[in-house]
């Protein structure tokens, strides 16, 4: 019984470390591969990220921050518009897609019967669209602005619907998984001293898993400020002269402006973009370590 049991921990321990004394050439090569695949796939985007950096170097100044885009004068064109564009976005991204997210994960998984014929359908339709392409969620936006009654074309609404669309299965997944995690012990607890399920959710549940959620939406927006193809559907412009006002505001992206740029015949204006590449890197960065802050800062063992 105790060779039996010792030798059970064993391979326990091997499964649970990944590791194995088995080192045969195989396993090796095997191994090997793995080396090379990881070693070439981030070696290749270094150089892109250091030859990208290296085309913008002339253009790192404050002037690409501060000045509108300029056809007149591409030395010192800049991407105002397109930064200031891609905040206004995510913020209404972020009001739009946050709420509706976690609110659907919670009925999911607290509150929903998974033998209900269309709570399964649900289930299977968030798996599928997590992987849909971007351009389709610009589609369905402006359907949406359609029955909305909207025809104004490239304003804030449409863009900030469109990324909507894109992050809300990412938030509802990221958030099922978050809540799934928190232990049935806290849940039991709080409905045995009297507390309803809904109680228990707003009060226990959802407190304990806001880590997971916190990093989960800021992954999304870090994927949303990113995008362009939804974008160029809903109608943004590559280039606007003035500031975002409102919500009803024509806009610019930084993506829009980048995609419109690094197909123009000046020299300049290629370098531009270059730069802005590497302005929307340390922002898409900036949201990556602010998500693995939140992790490692407020998650919780139990």
């Amino acid at each position: 019984m105790s060779v039996a049991t010792t030798t059970a921990r064993e391979v326990t321990r091997t499964v649970s470390s990944g590791r194995s004394k088995d080192k045969n050439v195989g396993s090796l090569v095997f191994l090997g591969a793995l080396w090379f695949s990881l070693f070439f796939g981030v070696m290749v985007l270094l150089v892109l990220i250091v030859d990208t950096a290296i085309k913008g170097s002339p253009r790192f100044d404050s002037e690409l921050l501060s000045n509108y885009g300029s056809i007149v004068r591409p030395e010192s064109t800049g991407f105002r518009a397109g930064i200031l564009g891609s905040l206004w976005l995510m913020l209404f991204t972020a009001l739009f897609a946050v709420p509706l997210g976690i609110a659907a994960a919670l009925y999911l998984e607290e509150f929903a019967d998974k033998e209900r014929w269309w709570n399964r359908l649900i289930e299977v339709n968030l798996q599928n669209l997590a992987a849909v392409p971007a351009i389709v969620y610009g589609l369905l936006a402006v359907a949406v602005m359609a029955l909305m009654g909207f025809n104004t074309t490239g304003i804030v609404l449409g863009g900030a619907i469109a990324l909507a669309l894109l992050i809300l299965p990412v938030i509802i997944i990221t958030t099922r998984e978050a809540v799934r995690a928190v232990p049935q012990d806290i849940r039991q607890g709080s409905l045995a001293l009297g507390a309803t399920v809904w109680q228990t959710t707003w009060r226990q549940t959802l407190p304990s898993a806001i880590p997971g959620i916190a990093t989960g939406t800021i992954l999304g927006l870090s994927r949303a400020i990113g995008e362009a193809a939804p974008l160029v559907v809903v109608g943004l412009a590559g280039s606007v002269l003035f500031d975002p006002t409102g919500v009803m505001s024509e806009i610019t992206a930084l993506p829009m402006q980048i995609y419109s740029l690094t197909s123009n015949s000046q020299e300049d204006l290629r370098t531009a973009a270059s730069a802005a590449i590497i302005v929307l890197l340390i922002m898409i960065l900036g949201l990556n370590a602010l998500a693995i802050f939140i992790r490692n800062k407020f998650q919780k063992t139990w």
